[in-house]
Parts: structure tokens; sequence; C-alpha cells
């Protein structure tokens, strides 16, 4: 690595801040668990659950003009549209001189799709017929980038209100998402716990690591 790239690394704000690196730290374990209960209990089934079934969309789904609400934060999660957001993400944090922040944008962003990816054909749980569903990639992705933001701006709040922002922003970013994910039928609602929990699995390991190597030497 460059000199000056590994000192910028070294001296820039950290990745995961202090303040929330032991409540991330059990989140993580928390996300991993819950993917991996999840994982088991619906491995092969193509059926709604008990809980699913009342709150998914009727046959007609998201009725207008909450469909093209909808669609537009589908949008985000889709190749184009995260593409596009990760690098508006990334331009700013490099303009705010946060490379770790950046670092974390494409590797735990992209880590926590792959883990997606995954586990889906590992699962085999399938809505409308054939197509794989567990975890919501989207709903994963939204909530990793929920999460990247908290961790940004949480550096100078206490725990007490740090923790608040990390939580508050990533269940609202993670509701949003699997609202429209269930409300277009792509996912059953359980699908977008899974991707919940899947980037609160990730994100925080991964932010730990970054810390870790930035400084190392």
């Amino acid at each position: 690595m460059n000199e000056a790239v590994r000192d910028r690394l070294k001296t820039s704000p950290r990745a995961l801040p202090i303040v929330l690196r032991t409540p991330s730290l059990v989140l993580a374990v928390l996300g991993f668990l819950t993917v991996v209960a999840l994982g088991l209990r619906f491995a092969g089934h193509s059926v709604p659950s008990a809980f699913d079934a009342p709150l998914l969309p009727g046959p007609d789904l998201v009725p207008d003009p909450w469909w093209y609400f909808a669609t537009a934060i589908d949008f985000c999660g889709e190749p184009l549209g995260a593409v596009l957001i990760l690098l508006l993400v990334i331009g700013g944090c490099l303009l705010t001189r946060r490379p770790r922040t950046a670092v974390l944008a494409v590797v735990g962003c992209g880590l926590t799709v792959a883990v997606t990816s995954v586990l889906k054909p590992l699962t085999g749980r399938t809505i409308h017929g054939s197509y794989l569903s567990f975890p919501s990639g989207h709903t994963a992705f939204a909530t990793a980038l929920a999460l990247l933001g908290a961790y940004a701006l949480a550096g100078r709040l206490s725990r007490g209100a740090a923790v608040a922002w990390l939580l508050g922003l990533a269940l609202v970013s993670g509701f949003l998402m699997a609202w429209a994910e269930v409300g277009l039928g792509a996912h059953y609602p359980t699908d977008t716990i899974g991707g919940f929990a899947a980037a609160l699995a990730v994100m925080p390991v991964t932010a730990y690591w970054i810390d870790r190597l930035a400084t190392r030497g």
C-alpha cells in the first residue's frame, strides 16, 4: 500500500466509533443468530409462514400512488441504484476525509449483499414458484447504508445518543425497504427480517477489522 494512503487511513476517523463498538458487536452476534435461526426455520419453504400471511399485500399489491414510492425505494437496492448511491457516499466520505468509511462503504456493503446472495441458494426458500427469497438483499443493503451513516455521524455523541441514533436510523431504513419489498411482492416479511439481521451481522465486524488493519504497524 502507498505510504501516503496508509498514513491517511491510519489518522482518519474510525469506521466504527469507539462509542458504538460494543453495542454494534453485540448487535452483530444477535444478527448472526437471527439469520441462522430464520434460515434453518424456513429452509426449503415456498409458502408464507403464519407470521408472514397477515402482512402480505393483496393480489393488486401496493395501490397507487404508493406503488411509485415503493418502486423508487426498491430501485435504491437494484444494481444500478446501489452503485449510484455508493458512488455518492464514497465521494462524500473522501471529501470529508473519512477514507475508512469509504472503504467500509465498498467492502461492508459488498460483503453484506454477497452474504445474502450466498444464503439464498443455501436456504432454498422461494416465492412465486422459483424465486429465491431469503434473506432480502435489498433490505440488507438499505440497512448496511444506514449503519454506515450512523457510524459516520455518531462519533461526537454520547453513548446513549449514539446507540439511539444507530438503532433509529437502521430501523427506519430497514423498515422502508422491507415495506417496499413486501408491498411489491418480492419478499415475505421474514425475508426482510433476515436481510436486516444480515447487515447487523456483517457491517460492525467489517468496520472493526478495517480499523484494526488501518492502525496496524
